[in-house]
C-alpha cells in the first residue's frame, strides 16, 4: 500500500518510485556471529550499505575489480602510518601481487628502516608532558613514541648505505629507495619487516613526492655537502610515474591518508593530457581513506568528482571511485585483509624493471 505524501503525486506510478529511489536492496538487522571472518564483516558492511561502514565495503569491492581486470594499481601513503605498524600489510599486499607502485612521503620511508634494524618503536601516550619527553630524548608521533638514539642509528645506516652510491647523473626517488631496500636486505637483523626491502625484492617502484621534507632526503643532503655526489632529480620522478600509466591498459589507485603522495599520483593524467597533449582521460579507479572533509577546500579532501574536472579521473569511470571517511589504521587492515582473502596472488609487474623502457617509450611519443 502507498500512503501518505507518496499516493498524493499522481504523475509518479510506485514502479517508477522504486525505480528511481528504492531500487537498492533493503537494510535487515545485521547478526554478528562467533568466529566472524573479515570477508564476511565486509559482507555485513555491504549489506547495510550505510555511512563509511558501507563506503567501506564498496571500496573493498572496488579494489578486487581492480584486481580481476589487471589494473597497475598505486598505493600512495601519507601521514604517520608505517611508524602504526601498517608497513606490514603494504607488504603482504605488494607481494600478491596487489600494490604496483607506490609514492609516499619521506618520513614514512625513513620510519621504516627502524623495524628492519630492530630499533624500538614503542607504544606510547598522546596525554603526556612533552617537556619531559623532550628531556629525556624521546619524540612523540601521537601516542607512538622513538627515541633521538633510534634516528641517529637510522641516519647513520642511510649514510653508509648510500656511501658508495656516487652517480655520474641525477637519480630519481625510486632508484635510492630500491638502493636502500637492497642495503636492507644485505646489511639488517629483520629485513623481512622493511616496506623498502620487500619492494626491492617485487621491483615495486617507491616514489617520494618531495623528497626534501624527510630525514632521507636531509641525509642525502648531508651526503653531498661530505662531496659523496647524490643529486636527486624530481623531474626524473615526474617522467617514470607519467610514463607508467601512460604505458598502463588501466590504472587505479588507493590513497591512504591524502597531501602531496595524492596529488602526484593524480597529476600524472594532467601531465599527459595538458603538458604533454595526449588524448588521456583520467584514471580507471579511485580508492580514498581519508578523515579530511572536502568543504575547506584542502586537497587531501578533495573528492573523485573535483578530481574529474582537472582530467584526473576519467569521466566515463567516476562509477569506480570511492571517498571512505575514517581513521586508515581500521580501514586498511579490513581492505586488505579482504582482498587477500578473497582474491588469488597475481603475477607481479615488477615495474621497477622496465621503468626507463617505459620513459623512452613515452617520450618517443611526444609530438
Amino acid at each position: 500500500m502507498v500512503c501518505g505524501p507518496l499516493s498524493s503525486h499522481a504523475s509518479f506510478s510506485w514502479t517508477d518510485i522504486m525505480n528511481k529511489f528504492l531500487h537498492k536492496q533493503r537494510i535487515q538487522p545485521l547478526r554478528i556471529r562467533k568466529g566472524l571472518t573479515i570477508s564476511q564483516l565486509v559482507d555485513l558492511y555491504n549489506a547495510s550499505g550505510s555511512f563509511q561502514g558501507g563506503r567501506l565495503g564498496e571500496a573493498a569491492r572496488l579494489y578486487r575489480k581492480m584486481i580481476q581486470e589487471d589494473t597497475v594499481i598505486c598505493m600512495t601513503i601519507s601521514g604517520a602510518m608505517i611508524p602504526a605498524g601498517m608497513g606490514g600489510i603494504v607488504s603482504e599486499l605488494i607481494r600478491n601481487g596487489f600494490v604496483d607502485m607506490i609514492i609516499s612521503t619521506g618520513a614514512n620511508l625513513y620510519h621504516d628502516m627502524h623495524f628492519a634494524l630492530d630499533l624500538p618503536v614503542h607504544q606510547g601516550d598522546f596525554n603526556v608532558d612533552d617537556r619531559e619527553l623532550f628531556h629525556e630524548g624521546i619524540e612523540r608521533i601521537y601516542d607512538i613514541f622513538i627515541t633521538e638514539d633510534l634516528l641517529k642509528d637510522t641516519d647513520l645506516f642511510i649514510q653508509d648505505a648510500l656511501g658508495d652510491f656516487n652517480t655520474a647523473k641525477p637519480v630519481s626517488t625510486s632508484q635510492i629507495h630500491y638502493h636502500l631496500g637492497q642495503k636492507i636486505k644485505s646489511s639488517t637483523p629483520f629485513p623481512e619487516r622493511s616496506l623498502l626491502a620487500t619492494a626491492a625484492d617485487y621491483e615495486v617502484p617507491v616514489y617520494t613526492s618531495s623528497f626534501g621534507d624527510s630525514s632521507i632526503g636531509m641525509n642525502v643532503a648531508f651526503l653531498q655537502m661530505k662531496n659523496i655526489d647524490i643529486v636527486v632529480d624530481p623531474n626524473l620522478d615526474i617522467w617514470e610515474t607519467s610514463a607508467i600509466v601512460f604505458n598502463s591498459q588501466k590504472n587505479g589507485v588507493v590513497i591512504i591518508g591524502g597531501g602531496s603522495p595524492k596529488n602526484f599520483y593524480l597529476q600524472t593524467q594532467p601531465f599527459i593530457s595538458q603538458i604533454a597533449n595526449f588524448d588521456h582521460k583520467g584514471h580507471d579507479f579511485d580508492i580514498q581513506i581519508s578523515v579530511d572533509a572536502p568543504h575547506w577546500g584542502g586537497l587531501s579532501g578533495a573528492t573523485p568528482s573535483e578530481a574529474v574536472s582537472w582530467g584526473k579521473i576519467n569521466p566515463d569511470e567516476i562509477k569506480n571511485s570511492v571517498v571512505v571517511y575514517s581513521d586508515a589504521t581500521i580501514a586498511l587492515p579490513v581492505l586488505a585483509g579482504y582482498v587477500l582473502a578473497e582474491e588469488d596472488a597475481r603475477e607481479t609487474k615488477q615495474l621497477l624493471k622496465n621503468v626507463s623502457d617505459s620513459v623512452k617509450l613515452f617520450q618517443e611519443q611526444i609530438k
